[in-house]
């Protein structure tokens, strides 16, 4: 059975069980008629997936696998921040009239900064560079948390920091998640990052290794309760095999179509959910 169900599982139960609710709270989220969207959470949540071993997607329900990389490459190859460069809808309510979520997520990975040695460029690129000519270096990472930049986005970053290291030829990475909604994000942040390190590597000729997600506050709301008691039972399915274009060798030849999921079985999808905002 695949292991990220078996991780999925014991988080949602270690946060229904044993987490902190937020009921007789003020709190920001709002539901759709306006009432307060309360959460029941657990703070410092670390998962580990060993992407060597197999490909970390849910089976339990299925996670829309081709909207999950186009909405990463939108990001990290693309550097936009315009829902009209975007296939899925899952930005539409923090857009403004012309799709902009103003100076978040792919605006600041594609700010150029000097690193020094004549290399001014952006944190993507810096990446890339640090794993071709430094691989062993302690400090390849991107952080798009920018403090000066907050007020003018839609949403402040909830998957902030990526640091990166490389040890005995794998590559390995963290992610850094300030608050996450466990029901809506963590299937699809999960396959994101693990197909952002495979690509990375690859192209860095090396060999994809551990993904580590550190998740700060890491929550079910109220009204997804019932819909993660549900979830959470339901059978295991063997994990997909991760396909990748091994021609590819440049970061930015990839595109959606240059990943795939092979043999992927998982259960029902869950439609309808209620997202807060």
């Amino acid at each position: 059975m695949s292991k990220a169900d078996g991780i999925f599982i014991d988080m949602c139960r270690g946060i229904l069980d044993g987490g902190y609710s937020s009921e007789g709270q003020e709190v920001r989220a709002r539901w759709g008629d306006g009432s307060p969207a309360h959460t029941v959470k657990r703070f410092g949540v670390v998962n580990r997936y060993d992407l060597g071993e197999e490909f970390p997607a849910l089976t339990l329900r299925p996670v829309p696998f081709g909207l999950c990389v186009d909405e990463l490459l939108w990001i990290w190859q693309r550097k936009s921040n315009n829902i009209k460069d975007l296939s899925s809808h899952i930005w539409d309510s923090w857009a403004d009239s012309g799709g902009s979520i103003g100076k978040a997520y792919g605006y600041q990975l594609g700010v150029k900064y000097d690193f020094g040695g004549g290399r001014v460029m952006d944190q993507v690129d810096n990446v890339l560079w640090q794993l071709r000519h430094t691989p062993y270096s302690r400090r390849i990472m991107t952080n798009i948390y920018n403090f000066s930049d907050l007020a003018e986005m839609g949403l402040e970053p909830c998957a902030y920091s990526m640091t990166f290291n490389v040890t005995g030829g794998r590559l390995n990475a963290i992610l850094h998640q300030r608050s996450q909604d466990v029901l809506a994000a963590n299937g699809w942040n999960v396959c994101q990052y693990a197909v952002l390190v495979h690509m990375l590597a690859q192209v860095s000729g090396l060999e994809a290794g551990e993904f580590v997600h550190v998740i700060a506050d890491a929550h079910v709301y109220d009204r997804h309760v019932p819909i993660i008691e549900k979830l959470i039972e339901r059978q295991q399915h063997p994990a997909p095999r991760l396909w990748i274009d091994k021609s590819i060798k440049d970061f930015y030849g990839f595109t959606p179509e240059s990943v795939r999921l092979d043999g992927y079985v998982a259960g029902e999808q869950i439609k309808g959910i209620e997202i807060a905002v």
